[in-house]
């Protein structure tokens, strides 16, 4: 028997520990196997989510570590910059002989879609294919309600979580070995990469010195958090100076740490401190799990909502009067909004790309709340400049803060900063840290030196609107214009409602009625229904390999009568079929593809469209391809505003850009992050006192006109 070569495809997986593709890569018997480590830069592919400057610097260090110990290892990471990444791997394949090829599993969106379409190709062409699960405790489709239907609120999920029949699997152990393969795979070092550009070293200095990229830099960062903060994470987790949390985010979004280790790690120093009767370590490994929990939800959300990127995932909030104002936008991006700790919050993260979770809570509330500004603008600035930008957990942040889940903030709470800063920097030292200007301002009046006396400016060195601006909007104006556009809102829903002929919501077809938890704006919330057909296990798949999920139309229209009803995709070895009567189609994308044979997943839609070629696919790639072939929006969102300039939103598939979008929605006093593992969680006490105001008036009294009208 000859060799066998594989291919292991590294992309947010930079490590050799509890790597699922390399182990099984490296597994067989001696010389028989080879391993050749390939990374390929390949940025057209990423579209508008080109990572930011840090995050640039944060790959680069991370790539130098890795291929130093995969050449340890004996066979060291092949670096390539190519144009796609198909043609990259054709090229190692014909250099080395190799037809087997590994990855493991990402579940944005854009990866969702590129990794689905190059699968299908690299099938077509005779190789043996197969992709793992290296970033989450449970893959998205094994985690459903008891109807088969995916879940949005949070508590639900994770309860379902924990309460599984099998645990996450243990971490695996580094391959003690790898062979390399014969053939010559020309490839580049990371410095030759374009990661740091000239003018951003001097810059990337300052991240030296607070963080070190590497899997084993990982390691020992879990191994400080084990032995300090965990154990009155609970307690201390809320400060925003000092090192009172993780700080694992980084190396868990580039995949140097895996999230297994973590779970694993926190619950034997849980059962450890249980033994010795630490109530306090108990309960901070559970309050560190639910951020845990939080990452976990933000990539099964992504999966099964893909367009929640660029689109809030609730309905309601639709008709949201978004303010499109570049000038509010540049003054919160600099850190000069005259509230101190959004300041100070917003200085930090460009000087070190990081900032504590509360604090990304403060400064995101800030913009859509205070100033209205679209949350897609916030969420994209944070992907440029965040060492730990993530799409999946930034989509879960500002969707939470803007309202747009079912479980969270409600758009109509604002939390005062002034108040927000004596509770999480009651000394002002971290202010102080970030705002020069406010250095020698006395901690009473530290969080609004608006309000000092005019002999304790002069004192202090403040000049306000001169070297520290003013407020930028004052609380009771924001407060008064964002009741304003929630009232004008509800009345432009009402109306929508009230003109469709059965009620429905137009776009929505199926859809599941959510009861939020937050109050009178949560009253009735939609969202698309998923459903899950099981079906029993096809020979010829591998139960580890990714699953895309598929939509079904289902339609009386004559254009779309041709498909059938109730359509299900079925997986039959490494072939997608059809099962219904449409015609046989050659474009990979006509089928949306199942690639778990157990379980397919079936998302109803009663709108009608013109028929296209894509009648049946992926839900990643539908938000954006049906989009562009028909002016009705799949997901009943009406179109963003294309006059937009600044934060443009996720392009999905390979044509067509969206813009910002213009809709909000709502969401309760849960638990969300705002990014992968900046822990922290929403308490009740944290809210505003409740406003009978009349927004909610007009609310109740348009859906009452509505249903007395049906």
């Amino acid at each position: 028997m000859g060799k066998t070569c594989t291919i292991v495809w590294f992309r947010r997986d930079l490590r050799v520990e509890d790597n699922p593709a390399l182990a099984a890569a490296a597994r067989g018997r001696g010389e028989d196997v080879t391993v050749l480590p390939v990374y390929i830069w390949c940025p057209r592919e990423e579209g508008q989510f080109y990572p930011g400057r840090v995050s640039r610097w944060w790959v680069k260090q991370s790539l130098i570590h890795l291929h130093h110990s995969l050449q340890i290892m004996g066979s060291p990471l092949i670096i390539i910059k190519a144009q796609d990444t198909l043609s990259a791997l054709l090229h190692c394949a014909r250099s080395t002989g190799a037809t087997r090829i590994f990855y493991n599993h990402l579940y944005d969106p854009v990866s969702l879609v590129r990794d689905h379409n190059l699968k299908q190709q690299l099938l077509d062409r005779g190789f043996m294919v197969q992709s793992f699960n290296a970033d989450l405790l449970y893959e998205p489709w094994e985690v459903y309600d008891d109807n088969g239907q995916a879940f949005t609120t949070f508590d639900a999920y994770w309860k379902k979580c924990l309460n599984m029949p099998f645990e996450p699997e243990a971490p695996l152990l580094p391959p003690k070995r790898l062979v390399p393969p014969e053939g010559i795979v020309l490839g580049c070092r990371a410095a030759d990469l374009p990661l740091e550009h000239e003018t951003e070293i001097s810059s990337n200095a300052l991240l030296r010195k607070g963080w070190s990229p590497g899997w084993s830099n990982a390691d020992k960062a879990l191994d400080e958090f084990l032995a300090g903060p965990l154990l009155d994470y609970e307690k201390n987790s809320q400060k925003a100076n000092g090192p009172n949390t993780s700080h694992l985010s980084p190396h868990m979004h580039f995949g140097e740490l895996s999230v297994r280790k973590v779970f694993h790690c926190v619950r034997r120093k849980q059962l450890l401190w249980a033994k010795e009767g630490k109530a306090n370590g108990r309960d901070s490994v559970d309050y560190f799990l639910r951020s845990i929990g939080l990452r976990e939800y933000s990539r099964y959300l992504c999966f099964n909502f893909p367009f929640t990127h660029e689109r809030s995932l609730l309905h309601n909030l639709r008709f949201f009067p978004w303010r499109q104002d570049e000038g509010y936008f540049k003054a919160w991006r600099q850190g000069r909004t005259g509230y101190p700790l959004v300041d100070a919050g917003m200085r930090e993260l460009w000087a070190t790309g990081w900032i504590h979770n509360r604090i990304r809570v403060v400064v995101s509330s800030f913009c859509v709340k205070f100033l209205q500004l679209p949350w897609t603008w916030g969420m994209k600035y944070f992907w440029d400049t965040l060492l730990d930008a993530d799409i999946e957990s930034d989509v879960l942040g500002w969707q939470y803060i803007s309202g747009s889940l079912p479980d969270g903030h409600e758009l109509d709470r604002m939390d005062c900063p002034q108040v927000q800063g004596y509770m999480f920097d009651p000394d002002g030292n971290y202010t102080r840290q970030w705002l020069p200007e406010l250095a020698r301002m006395p901690t009473e009046w530290i969080h609004h030196p608006w309000n000092a006396p005019a002999d304790i400016l002069k004192a202090s060195g403040v000049e306000l609107g001169s070297n520290y601006p003013r407020p930028i909007v004052e609380v009771a104006s924001a407060r008064e214009r964002l009741q304003q556009a929630l009232a004008h809102m509800w009345e432009l829903d009402a109306n929508a409602r009230a003109a469709l002929p059965d009620r429905t919501e137009e776009g929505l077809g199926d859809t599941i009625e959510v009861r939020g938890t937050g109050g009178p704006l949560h009253e009735r919330m939609v969202v698309p229904r998923v459903v899950v057909k099981r079906q029993g296990a096809s020979s010829g798949s591998s139960w580890h390999d990714q699953r895309v999920p598929s939509i079904v139309r289902q339609d009386d229209s004559p254009q779309i009568n041709k498909l059938g009803r109730n359509q299900l995709i079925s997986h039959q070895g490494s072939q997608q079929v059809c099962a219904t009567d449409i015609e046989a189609s050659t474009d990979v994308h006509s089928c949306g593809s199942l690639d778990r044979p157990s379980e397919q997943l079936l998302i109803s839609d009663h709108q009608n469209i013109p028929s296209t070629d894509h009648d049946l696919q992926s839900t990643a790639e539908s938000s954006s391809v049906r989009k562009r072939s028909t002016n009705n929006n799949q997901f009943g969102f009406s179109p963003p505003s294309s006059g937009s300039s600044m934060g443009d939103s996720l392009q999905i598939s390979e044509q067509g850009l969206a813009s910002p979008d213009a809709f909000g929605k709502k969401m309760s006093k849960q638990l969300f992050n705002i990014n992968s593992l900046a822990e922290t969680k929403f308490d009740e006490g944290d809210e505003m006192p409740s406003r009978q105001s009349a927004v909610r008036e007009t609310k109740r009294q348009c859906l009452n006109k509505a249903l007395r009208e049906k």
